[in-house]
């Protein structure tokens, strides 16, 4: 139990109503979750404003409510906490509640389009090879240590967060590495966080279901490092033409990585194939098991993180160059008849040109590749186009297939994406909504040395159709039919 008024330290408070001088059992924003004796944060959401669940709330024991309106009404037996913004309330909130777990580890956030999964999972396994107890906030899975919480949403909200880290803190760990989404950013779920680094990885075209414009996108991303502390570190891919900005008003230490431009770090390819990347950081030849163009930037962040955290050069490339593969990133294998099939999560139209580049850069052109996509409902509808476009002018065959639906019409999806393939690509299209058959398809068209591709749920074991969870693995579907 802890008492209200010490977890409102540093909360700024426009009027209470009430004692603060009362004890909490939890703190929640779910209604539903609601305990005796617990806090109820009514945060006002994207699509439900929770205030209107305020009476349900102390119906189910809550004695204290933090609002940004106080009800005509006041309950007398509840306290309200009058505020500006719920939304950043509730992770600061959660901070205090859970004693700031975040200030006892080291910190470590990744934003950015893509790579972020992979930067954080690799950080994850290298810190791990160097020693320390570790934990993970990723789209995959949540970690701590070798314990896995399954993991719903790229970033957890507030409570869930703090709890995960304060569990993280009793375990022993010394670093938790995590996803910042920019939904999380714009909502203010990591508010009260401590971070001490973060990391930009590039931006393009995504989520503009719910920014509405890209400028929004980008002043999204770039808050997070305008509020990193003057303690924290500040690192960014400046080949991305967005990665200056990043920069350009934050307080903590500016730290650059680059292929391409003068940066603090700097990498080099020397050789990429399927079995893996050579590659020369700051004048150090390494292999690793990852593969392309993409990865190296993914492996030079992951590198520049490492030291910027006081970790020794030669020991980190040691530890990096026996990394594994991230589930569903560019995760290939071979079948026994000679056809390689690569799972990615490759969703967005600057994702899948990375994936089909990479190929396109390591295949001969005598084989054939056949590409398997689709693109998720409820969702972004304007990269559909763009997809379909890509796949076009890098794939051989292409096999247009449902992804995550949603509520949406599977067939609709499609269309979307065909339109966006250009004419003379046209005849290289089939379409079959039902993802299991599409994967079928591919394998029955393969010959030996031929290339599949199946793009864009990657890691994740559902297909999610009209408000369902279905079991689904790409991965495993697509050995099933190569006879693996």
């Amino acid at each position: 139990m802890k008492v209200l008024q010490d977890i409102l330290k540093g909360i700024d408070v426009l009027k209470t109503i009430g004692t603060v001088n009362v004890k909490i059992s939890s703190v929640n924003f779910d209604s539903r979750q609601a305990a005796p004796n617990s806090v109820f944060v009514a945060v006002k959401g994207t699509q439900v404003d929770g205030h209107i669940f305020i009476n349900k709330a102390i119906e189910l024991g809550s004695r204290v409510i933090v609002c940004e309106k106080v009800p005509k009404q006041p309950n007398k037996e509840v306290t309200y906490v009058q505020v500006k913004s719920t939304g950043k309330t509730l992770g600061c909130l959660a901070s205090n509640f859970f004693d700031n777990p975040s200030s006892k580890l080291t910190l470590i956030g990744v934003t950015g389009t893509n790579g972020k999964t992979t930067i954080v999972s690799l950080l994850f396994e290298l810190f791990r090879k160097l020693g320390y107890k570790a934990g993970l906030l990723s789209t995959i899975e949540n970690k701590i240590e070798d314990e896995v919480i399954g993991s719903t949403h790229t970033t957890p909200d507030p409570v869930q967060m703090n709890n995960l880290m304060n569990k993280m803190v009793e375990t022993g760990c010394s670093y938790c590495f995590m996803e910042v989404s920019s939904h999380s950013i714009h909502q203010d779920r990591i508010a009260g966080l401590d971070f001490n680094g973060g990391i930009f990885t590039n931006l393009t075209h995504d989520h503009l279901d719910y920014h509405k414009t890209f400028d929004d996108y980008i002043k999204t991303k770039k808050k997070y490092f305008d509020e990193l502390p003057s303690t924290a570190f500040a690192l960014s891919n400046i080949d991305d033409k967005n990665g200056r900005i990043m920069l350009q008003n934050t307080k903590a230490h500016k730290k650059t990585y680059a292929f391409k431009t003068m940066s603090d770090f700097k990498g080099k390819i020397i050789e990429n194939q399927f079995e893996g990347l050579q590659l020369n950081i700051e004048g150090k030849d390494f292999w690793c098991r990852l593969v392309g163009k993409f990865n190296a930037y993914n492996i030079l962040a992951v590198y520049s993180a490492a030291i910027l955290a006081g970790e020794n050069k030669e020991e980190v490339l040691t530890a990096l160059s026996s990394v594994n593969i991230v589930d569903g990133r560019f995760d290939f294998f071979r079948a026994g008849s000679n056809i390689t099939g690569i799972i990615d999560y490759a969703h967005t139209p600057d994702a899948l040109k990375n994936v089909l580049n990479t190929i396109d850069a390591i295949r001969t052109k005598n084989e054939t590749l056949i590409t398997v996509f689709g693109a998720g409902g409820d969702r972004d509808p304007k990269k559909r186009k763009m997809m379909g476009k890509i796949a076009g002018q890098f794939s051989d065959r292409i096999i247009l297939t449902s992804d995550n639906p949603r509520s949406e019409d599977p067939d609709t999806i499609i269309e979307d994406i065909k339109s966006g393939v250009e004419p003379n690509n046209s005849a290289k299209v089939i379409s079959n909504t039902n993802r299991r058959e599409a994967i079928k398809t591919a394998c029955v068209l393969a010959n030996p040395g031929d290339i599949i591709l199946v793009a864009g749920k990657g890691h994740e074991k559902y297909q999610e159709i009209k408000g369902v969870k279905y079991p689904f693995n790409d991965k495993e579907i697509l050995k099933e039919f190569l006879m693996i």
